[in-house]
């Protein structure tokens, strides 16, 4: 299939996924990348453990990915995380299942699997099927669009402009967040002009900015709008001695004006505008939406997910005495660091002094968040190309030949393996799209 030639533009999972379906078919593959290597957010992403996927069920699993559920499970019924995993062992890379169901590689590390990967990519075995040529790999050239006539792809080089002819192209050029790695959202423009509808680029897993408050609301109300037309951000006190400090084993609760509910309990972290950790990515969406929807949305949080509420009322109430209120709240429940600083914080003196107040306080604290964080400082994006214009083998219809895959198209899932999954098995469906496409 040496006559046949496809282009596949961006060096991360999706990409190096397609390339590997098409390699192996015997089909004439070059891979382009803006940066100088192959795979760079893929290895920062394993920088603190190489989390491949998740071991749940495949039902559990599909529930990750939201609205996009239908879209994303029709592909993963062809390579998810049990396919996954067989395809890392194929390279010689064991997994294991860690204690919270996560999947990672024996020594926890990305570069060995990227290496080894890249190793077969560029010198896969040979066979009925090809001759033995590997993915050819041109670094250092970025993609800006097609040429006059819209036969050709144009790349931006140290060199000059170059421009490029294919049977069949694959997009995986990532979504919009970490730009110095690559996952710019510049193709946006480029796919709008050509008629491909793509939604809005937005954070996704993501911190958020609070409105410091300084009264609870009534039992069963919310703050109003105006309420949290504040600056974001802490107080100076509470942001100079605990930014980068952890809320450990705290529950949150948030709904949105669809009625969805989220509850977890877990950890996260306070930085100095507001708050971010797995446990608020993981309400990440909503949250979002919700400020979007309107302006604001409020989190619920429980600093002591495991006593009752009775239970806590009756050791706020219980006398103290000569003690100081911090020193009762230590001693009766354990609260103290930056668990009592947030109720001082958020609530007014008189707040703090009342009982019953403080009670509900302690069980569901409503932070009141006014902004998701930039995406830049996002681990993913949400948004992308829409798969209503797209076929079952993720084709343009608009543009024939001209396929898309991974983090660029319009999905988003919590961490935990979710998202490398996704992209890999959007990788593999676009390579075998493409080989349908050709007729290999």
């Amino acid at each position: 299939m040496q006559n046949k030639k496809v282009v596949v533009i961006g060096g991360g999972p999706a990409g190096l996924m397609a390339a590997e379906v098409l390699v192996e078919a015997g089909v004439a593959v070059d891979l382009y990348d803006a940066m100088p290597s192959v795979g760079r957010k893929f290895l920062l992403a394993g920088k603190g453990g190489m989390n491949l996927t998740h071991s749940e069920s495949a039902d559990r699993f599909a529930e990750r990915y939201g609205t996009r559920r239908v879209q994303i499970e029709g592909l993963l019924r062809d390579f998810g995380a049990p396919e996954l995993r067989a395809w890392a062992q194929g390279l010689g890379i064991e997994t294991f299942v860690g204690s919270s169901g996560r999947v990672f590689p024996k020594d926890m590390k990305a570069a060995p699997l990227l290496r080894a990967w890249l190793q077969r990519l560029r010198h896969p075995a040979h066979g009925a099927k090809h001759d033995g040529r590997g993915v050819q790999f041109h670094m250092r050239h970025r993609w800006t669009g097609w040429s006059e006539d819209g036969r050709a792809l144009r790349f931006e080089t140290p060199q000059g402009e170059v421009r490029v002819s294919a049977d069949a192209v694959v997009l995986a050029l990532g979504g919009g967040s970490w730009a110095r790695l690559g996952s710019n959202g510049a193709w946006v423009p480029l796919l709008v002009e050509r008629g491909v509808a793509v939604a809005p680029l937005l954070p996704a897993n993501c911190g958020f900015d609070v409105a410091a408050q300084r009264r609870l609301p009534p039992e069963g109300q919310t703050l109003p709008v105006q309420a949290v037309s504040a600056p974001a951000g802490w107080s100076e006190f509470f942001a100079s001695r605990y930014a980068g400090m952890p809320f450990k084993t705290v529950a949150i609760r948030c709904t949105d004006g669809h009625g969805r509910l989220f509850e977890r309990k877990g950890e996260f972290v306070a930085t100095a505008t507001g708050v971010e950790g797995s446990l608020v990515y993981a309400a990440s969406g909503l949250l979002r939406e919700e400020i979007i929807r309107t302006g604001h949305a409020t989190l619920y949080l429980d600093l002591l997910p495991d006593m009752p509420a009775a239970r806590v009322l009756a050791e706020v109430s219980y006398p103290r005495g000569s003690r100081s209120l911090s020193s009762h709240l230590k001693s009766r429940l354990g609260l103290e660091g930056i668990k009592a600083a947030i109720l001082h914080e958020l609530l007014s003196k008189e707040e703090m002094h009342d009982p019953t107040t403080l009670a509900r306080a302690i069980k569901a604290l409503p932070l009141q968040l006014v902004a998701a964080r930039p995406i830049d400082e996002a681990i993913s994006s949400a948004g992308g190309v829409l798969f209503e214009v797209l076929n079952a083998d993720l084709m343009c219809e608009a543009l024939p030949g001209l396929f898309c895959a991974g983090e660029m198209l319009d999905w988003e899932a919590p961490t935990g393996g979710y998202l490398l999954t996704a992209c890999f098995a959007s990788g593999r469906r676009a390579g075998a799209g493409v080989l349908r496409y050709l007729k290999v």
